[in-house]
């Protein structure tokens, strides 16, 4: 089999696997991290969601990859500069714990790195993935797509996590822990950079040869004039309100001791509710989620995954108002909401692609999923503040009542959705 017929199977779960390693790590481990290491609630949820701001402003640098050199290049360079500050990032782990946020600041600085590399991944690898497939196996594997960024998430909240709470027990040192953990990283991302190498297919067209300003321009205003932009803008934003409340306080509920209203786990057991029941709800949510869109398309699908997204989310007010000391509770929780959020994002993933159709699908899914991004960093700038305020029990029924934003937008959109999108014609 040539380079540009390779299976999907071959390059599809492994790319998006990778695309979401230095997503997760970023986003997700700098949480788990600097909590065991004794950053307060407030200044955790504030500057582990900065973060965000690559993928919020990647747009300003994403008609570049649309027109200098090829996707593949990109993907390739990203990952190979990714792996180099994975190595850095584990020597910039402070020694102690209970600091103040200042000897942080070397490691976030290198969080920042890893997140415009990750960003610009990004760009590349959805891109290519536009390119290489036809719009029906894009709808097909968007399931499967969807699926092993999630597990990669499931790798980092769960697997990585794990490794890191063995550690910790081990060794007794925490900053030792998380630094032999994120030198494994490293290296499993350099793995993945060697197969991309052989595996990746060459791209199924050329770069165009505009003049990069030119498309910068082009590529930005003819997003602005797309029909139906507003309810657009709002979906984005609003659709994942809920998840972008409480992401940030799910690792500091498990985490926290139950007289400060968390739920006591260690890391490794934080880690293994994600990593074992958790994995499996969301692979088997996410691979049904894009088989049911493939059938039903995009229009008929939105209803029952907007649903399936905002309602599981009920599982974290138990948890915070119970606090059951019994972890398969737990397990049955994460489980029910991850099913849930497995199949119900296929939609919001498969409805950005929809949005993106044209001239310049990479530079407009590029701005799709910048403001996917802010929708994520700003609520989660806030939910430190309001838990501190609130409680965890008060928080996550904020979070309850924020489903209702999921409901009214998902009502705007079906109207201006063609009914074939997605569908197997």
């Amino acid at each position: 089999m040539s380079s540009k017929e390779r299976s999907p199977w071959s390059w599809v779960p492994t790319l998006y696997f990778a695309e979401g390693i230095p997503y997760f790590v970023v986003n997700v481990i700098s949480v788990t991290m600097y909590k065991k290491m004794g950053m307060g609630n407030a200044d955790l949820a504030l500057l582990t969601s900065l973060l965000y701001l690559p993928w919020v402003i990647k747009p300003l640098w994403s008609p570049i990859v649309d027109v200098v050199r090829t996707k593949r290049w990109w993907i390739l360079l990203m990952q190979g500069l990714i792996t180099l500050c994975f190595a850095a990032l584990a020597i910039s782990i402070p020694s102690k714990t209970g600091l103040a946020v200042g000897p942080f600041v070397p490691s976030l600085i290198i969080f920042y790195m890893v997140a415009m590399l990750s960003a610009t991944h990004d760009i590349a690898a959805d891109g290519f993935y536009m390119i290489a497939l036809d719009q029906h196996r894009q709808s097909l594997f968007v399931g499967i797509r969807s699926t092993f960024y999630r597990i990669s998430s499931v790798f980092g909240q769960g697997i990585i996590v794990v490794i890191a709470g063995l550690l910790e027990t081990r060794t007794g040192n925490i900053p030792l822990a998380w630094q032999i953990t994120l030198g494994g990283c490293s290296l499993i991302f350099l793995l993945l950079t060697a197969w991309h190498y052989i595996f990746l297919p060459l791209e199924a067209s050329a770069a165009p040869a505009t003049a990069p300003a030119r498309s910068i321009a082009d590529a930005v205003i003819s997003f602005f004039r797309k029909p139906h932009l507003a309810v657009a803008l709002l979906f984005m934003l609003l659709f994942r309100l809920p998840e972008a409340l409480s992401v940030k306080m799910l690792t500091p509920l498990l985490l926290d001791p139950v007289s400060e209203g968390g739920l006591a786990l260690s890391t490794a057991q934080s880690g293994l509710v994600y990593g074992t029941v958790g994995v499996i709800a969301l692979t088997v949510g996410g691979i049904l989620g894009g088989i049911f869109a493939a059938r039903q398309g995009l229009r008929k699908s939105l209803w029952p995954m907007a649903l399936s997204l905002a309602l599981p989310c009920a599982v974290y007010l138990y948890l915070s108002a119970a606090q059951p000391a019994q972890l398969w509770i737990v397990y049955l929780c994460v489980a029910f909401d991850q099913f849930g959020y497995g199949f119900g994002f296929t939609a919001y993933m498969l409805y950005l692609m929809y949005f993106s159709e044209g001239e310049y699908k990479t530079s407009h899914y590029a701005i799709c999923t910048a403001f996917m991004a802010l929708s994520m960093m700003l609520p989660g700038m806030l939910a430190g503040y309001l838990q501190e305020w609130l409680g965890y029990t008060g928080f996550f029924a904020v979070v309850m009542v924020c489903c209702v934003v999921t409901i009214a937008v998902t009502a705007l959109l079906p109207g201006h959705i063609d009914t074939s999108y997605g569908k197997k014609v």
